[in-house]
């Protein structure tokens, strides 16, 4: 028998035909990969109105809010974020469950614009937290649940502490737990300074807090990392500038649909075709954009030249808030579970818990919830497991009605 007869019996029996010979037909092409869009997102697409709230003479701040009914959970942002890390997490709960959802920046963060923008004290942002809330509902509140992630977290423990939310009904603590926190402080300077500090673009920066890790879900950075950064010449706040932007083109009638593309494995060819009018295109390429980090001994250069005015910088310099660091997260625990009112804690994994929530959580005096497939940021890596969990909790503690698609969640560790 030759070798092509033998060839194609073992083809009929089911072997693999043998590779073509070089030159004819060559190898086969690798699969398309699409590169994964970091355009920024609009805020209309989760929240339903966005307003300022004037406290006292000089203080302004941002307020995000969706659904009219039911009882409000007030979100308060970790260190550095703003309002819009809720975008998500807001627009997926107020579909699950009959209630209103309102984000605040928080003073020198986001949009919000006070006196003091540097007086960043648990005494101040809880005054604030109190000043707000009142402006916004008068005596007649409606019920609140405060709703605050790491540094918003503590916020709302001293808020709640100092009973500045008379309608208070429920408190949620998103991964902050005293004695972590303290831990982390000594490290803190040293994790800043390793940031960038100068962005080419917005869509330089989503991608910059995608591929850290500070978010880890795509769509949570296209919206929330606008609110932390601003222009570094005219210093207006990335948030503001898409909307005079958006402004812009919905004057010249540009509302076509853009085309978004995922980052796909390699043998998959998958293309998502969602509408979104409200994304803003940024001009400059993400690709050859190089992220400028702090001066270091390693890295002695730390400047930009006039060319470089239209980049982006934080919003905040979270450096210098180390002074209010330890009067945030000192005596946390103990605050928290003195806290009279229905208590959660989100974490994203049980080896944050210290002695003091240890023993709490055994004699049943919160309800403890961990999702350790998540990050520090854990309502924006998993926004939809998040909704799920606060859903449950409102109509466990019987505040909120539930829409006709929710099904409850097991509380779980």
């Amino acid at each position: 028998m030759s070798a092509l007869e033998r060839q194609a019996l073992k083809t009929k029996l089911g072997g693999l035909p043998p590779l073509p010979p070089h030159g004819l037909g060559g190898p086969a092409k690798r699969p398309l990969i699409r590169k994964r869009d970091y355009t920024p997102i609009h805020w209309d697409k989760y929240f339903q109105r966005m307003h300022d709230v004037k406290c006292g003479d000089s203080d302004t701040f941002r307020i995000y809010e969706c659904g009219s009914t039911g009882p409000v959970l007030f979100f308060l942002h970790g260190g550095g974020f703003s309002a819009l890390s809720w975008s998500l997490l807001s627009s997926t709960l107020s579909g699950l469950v009959k209630c209103r959802c309102a984000a605040v920046d928080l003073r020198g963060h986001g949009d919000s614009c006070t006196s003091d923008d540097k007086d960043l004290s648990a005494e101040r942002l809880s005054s604030d937290v109190g000043n707000i809330i009142k402006e916004m509902y008068g005596d007649e509140a409606p019920p609140i649940i405060l709703v605050g992630h790491s540094m918003g977290g503590a916020i709302a423990v001293h808020t709640a502490i100092r009973h500045l939310v008379p309608s208070l009904i429920g408190l949620v603590v998103i991964d902050v737990v005293e004695g972590t926190a303290m831990d982390a402080l000594s490290s803190m300077q040293s994790f800043l300074n390793g940031r960038p500090n100068i962005f080419k673009s917005l869509e330089q920066g989503i991608e910059w807090c995608v591929r850290s890790g500070q978010v880890r879900n795509l769509e949570s950075a296209r919206v929330s990392m606008v609110g932390q950064l601003k222009r570094v010449e005219t210093e207006e706040t990335a948030t503001a500038e898409l909307d005079h932007q958006l402004e812009a083109a919905s004057h010249s009638g540009n509302t076509d649909t853009i085309l978004e593309e995922e980052e796909e494995e390699e043998g998959e060819n998958r293309v998502k075709d969602t509408k979104e009018p409200s994304r803003i295109p940024e001009t400059p390429p993400a690709d050859n954009a190089v992220f400028k980090t702090p001066a270091s001994p390693t890295n002695p250069v730390n400047h930009y030249h006039k060319e470089d005015s239209h980049h982006y910088t934080w919003r905040i310099d979270l450096g210098k808030t180390e002074p209010f660091w330890r009067g945030w997260f000192e005596g946390l625990s103990m605050k928290f579970l003195s806290c009279q009112v229905q208590k959660m804690l989100l974490l994203a994994g049980v080896d944050r818990l210290d002695k003091e929530l240890t023993i709490g959580q055994m004699q049943g005096k919160f309800q403890m919830q961990v999702l350790p497939q998540c990050g520090h940021a854990v309502h924006e890596d998993s926004p939809e497991r998040v909704a799920e969990v606060l859903a449950t909790f409102l109509v466990r503690n019987k505040v909120a009605e539930p829409t006709a698609d929710f099904h409850r969640v097991f509380p779980a560790c």
